[in-house]
């Protein structure tokens, strides 16, 4: 029963076996469809094994199988197209096996495709499954590897850093060794600059002389503008004494040069004065210049390099010490020829001539110095003051012959013909066309025209106190007018006018004044100038005035008066062009005070220590400064007014006197009659008409106009006269005619009024008074 079970039983499980098999292919090719091109691979796969042979276990001819219960016949999976179509089972067991090779042929028939597609597909995902995890595994030998990789880049590039900063710190060490390097070598090459300029060898004639100075220079140019560095200031004084002892050496070479060039041409001059007794000037120019030059021809070099570096202190110094030697040399080859060839001229000639003879030798010799200079120094030559100490002493020479002369040169003339030849022919013409190369001279032309400027200000003020403030005129100097009458009787009509205000005919004071400030005024300086003339115009109107006063007495009033008019209109008109000013203020110590603070103090009103008011000692023993300013033009045009004024009153009183006395007495009647407050009515009363008075009845009346008359026509023409005698300028005499020809016919025209007022008609007749009309035709003909 058992063994049935079981039998029974398992065709079951197998059968569930397939079903599930079937199952699983159907979910299978659900889940995993061949595409088509697989499809027909399984296809041409089926039908390629649908021809295979059986399998060798099992056998062609039929087996049978004996069993206790069922005997079954049976072959051992045959194949498809052979299989029995019976099969003899013996027992179950075949039977069993049977089925299980039966079952298993089937689904090898049915299922092996699959079957090998499974096995294929897991040996595919065997093997994906492999690659899988060998790429996990290479993922993560990759991500160790990026990580190892990351760390090596980081670590490449913190290494290539550190060497790039390492590479830029050598190349800075290199430049900063380099540059060490450099600035050492300065410091180094004291040793080196040392040991050649203290080599016996050296000298500075010698080629390398120059370089070594150049480099010298260099050395002291970096160590001093570099004080930061240790012992800069111990290298700096041991380079600055090498610089002292080379430039010591340039200035012995070229005092040694100059030496021998001015031995060699002493000895040149000795030759030419033993066979000449004197050098002529030619060979003045070819000794002292030309040997001169070629004989120190070797110094210029080392002047062109000294040059180049006088910006410099120290070659500065050197340059001006060189300048100076040069000079010193220069000087005692020429100083002796020039004051030899000076000397001879003053011999020979007066001071003007000497005075341009001199200048124009020095201003030769001056060139000649300057081209001679300019060819060993061509770059500092432009500076006049490097000639100086030769110059000024040749200079002097001339200067130290001239002044005797001029201290004991009194004629005004020449002095001012000096100052026309120092200040025009020499200083604004000749130097200034010649240039900078005789510039040397102008200082001492300078110098000698203010010798000439203070010689002719002490004669101008000599000239003024002896000539003109102290004048003694003679009777001949005060004759007039017969002086001015002697000069109309000598000279032509036609030219009486330009004779008579010739200075011949002038006071002489006048004359004097005027020749002296024309002359003055072309050579002094403004200043000066100024104080003399207003010295002189001062002077000079004070001398006119003291000799009208005596034409005066010795002539008339009237000759004192147009003598004054005449000849202080010639002064202020001569004045007129000279562009100065007169006023002078005058500055005085007045002490006056001084007595009364003194007064005080001995009164006991004041302390003598009393500092803090105005009667202190200081106070007391300050004095006032008192100006006052003097305006010699506006003095002289004040006295001139006045005088005309005077001559005015004295003319028209002259010929008028008479009216003027009539009317100045009516007036003196009229106010009395006001004072007591009455009118001349009756002649009963004490207050009587006025042509009943004494003095104005008319016939006294009559008298006093016969009398002005006979003045106006014998009196006014003669006093006329003497003013065109004195005035030649018609202008002049028609000014100073004007007021008195105005004043005539005032008092006329006064007189007539009065009479026409006071006196009946018939009285006007008996009067003779003429017309006023008639009165001005006739003093129009008199001007």
């Amino acid at each position: 029963m058992a063994s049935r079970a079981n039998t029974a039983a398992l065709p079951k499980q197998q059968s569930d076996a397939v079903s599930k098999g079937y199952s699983f292919a159907s979910t299978w090719d659900q889940n995993a469809p061949l595409t088509e091109q697989q499809q027909a691979a399984v296809a041409a796969l089926s039908h390629a094994a649908a021809d295979r042979p059986l399998p060798k276990n099992l056998a062609q001819e039929p087996i049978v199988m004996k069993d206790s219960s069922l005997a079954v016949l049976s072959v051992d999976k045959p194949s498809q197209a052979s299989w029995p179509t019976e099969v003899v089972l013996l027992n179950s067991h075949q039977f069993y096996k049977w089925f299980t090779d039966l079952e298993s042929a089937m689904k090898s028939e049915t299922e092996e495709k699959y079957r090998h597609y499974v096995n294929t597909l897991t040996q595919h995902l065997l093997t994906c499954d492999q690659i899988l995890h060998q790429v996990d595994s290479t993922l993560t030998q990759f991500d160790d590897l990026q990580a190892q990789h990351q760390a090596v880049a980081t670590k490449t590039k913190t290494l290539h850093d550190a060497c790039e900063r390492l590479v830029l710190e050598k190349e800075k060490l290199v430049e900063f060794a380099e540059a060490l390097r450099s600035k050492l070598n300065y410091f180094d090459e004291l040793e080196t600059i040392a040991t050649q300029f203290y080599s016996p060898n050296m000298s500075v004639g010698s080629g390398h002389f120059l370089p070594l100075l150049k480099r010298l220079d260099e050395c002291i140019s970096y160590v001093a503008n570099n004080p930061q560095y240790a012992e800069s200031g111990i290298y700096l004084v041991k380079f600055r004494q090498l610089q002292s002892r080379a430039l010591g050496m340039v200035r012995s070479h070229v005092l040694s040069v100059l030496k021998n060039a001015a031995s060699q041409v002493q000895v040149a001059i000795r030759e030419n004065v033993s066979r000449k007794n004197a050098i002529s000037e030619g060979a003045e120019t070819s000794v002292l210049y030309v040997r001169f030059k070629a004989a120190a021809n070797e110094m210029k070099p080392v002047m062109e390099e000294i040059e180049t570096r006088s910006s410099r202190k120290e070659y500065a110094q050197i340059l001006a010490d060189c300048h100076t030697l040069y000079c010193e040399q220069r000087l005692s080859l020429v100083k002796g020829i020039v004051h030899q060839r000076i000397t001879e001229y003053a011999k020979k000639e007066p001071l003007s001539s000497l005075t341009r003879s001199g200048c124009a030798y020095l201003m030769q010799v001056c060139q000649l110095e300057h081209q001679l200079f300019d060819h060993f120094f061509p770059s500092s030559s432009a500076e006049t003051s490097s000639l100086a100490p030769l110059m000024d002493p040749l200079c002097t020479l001339l200067y130290d012959t001239l002044r005797p002369k001029l201290i004991h040169e009194a004629d005004l003339d020449l002095l001012c013909e000096l100052v026309d030849i120092l200040k025009s022919e020499v200083l604004e013409e000749q130097l200034v066309r010649r240039g900078e190369s005789v510039a040397g001279l102008r200082p001492t032309v300078l110098r000698i025209l203010a010798d000439v400027h203070e010689r002719l200000t002490f004669r101008a003020q000599t000239h003024v106190r002896d000539e003109i403030a102290n004048y003694l005129p003679s009777a001949e100097d005060l004759d007039y007018p017969a002086k001015l009458e002697r000069a109309v009787e000598s000279t032509p009509e036609n030219e009486v006018a330009d004779n008579l205000d010739a200075f011949e005919t002038l006071y002489a004071p006048l004359e004097k004044t005027l020749s002296c400030l024309s002359k003055l005024y072309r050579c002094l300086d403004p200043t000066i100038f100024t104080g003399l003339a207003q010295d002189f115009v001062g002077v000079c109107s004070m001398s006119i005035q003291r000799a009208s006063k005596v034409i005066e007495r010795k002539a008339s009033q009237m000759d004192g008066q147009l003598f004054l008019i005449k000849h202080l209109l010639i002064l202020r008109e001569q004045i007129a062009p000279f562009d100065i000013e007169f006023a002078v203020t005058h500055k005085e110590l007045d002490f006056s005070h001084l007595l009364e603070h003194l007064r005080r103090i001995l009164r006991g009103q004041a302390s003598l220590f009393d500092w803090s008011k105005s009667t202190s000692l200081a106070r007391t023993f300050s004095p006032r400064v008192l100006e006052s300013q003097v305006d010699a033009k506006k003095e002289v045009e004040k006295k001139l007014k006045t005088t005309c004024e005077e001559f005015i009153m004295s003319v028209t009183k002259l010929a008028v006197e008479p009216m003027l006395s009539f009317v100045t007495k009516v007036t003196a009647l009229k106010l009395a009659f006001s004072s007591a407050g009455r009118e001349p009515s009756s002649e009963s009363d004490n207050f009587k008409p006025l042509r009943n008075q004494a003095f104005a009845t008319p016939e006294k009346l009559a008298e006093l106009v016969e009398k002005v008359d006979r003045a106006i026509a014998e009196d006014l023409p003669g006093a006329v006269s003497k003013m065109k005698l004195y005035l030649q300028n018609p202008s002049t005499r028609s000014i100073l005619f004007k007021p008195i020809k105005t004043n005539i016919v005032e008092a006329h025209i006064q007189v007539l009024s009065l009479i026409k007022s006071e006196y009946s008609a018939e009285d006007i007749v008996k009067t003779g008074m003429r017309s006023i009309s008639d009165l001005q035709a006739y003093l129009d003909t008199l001007a």
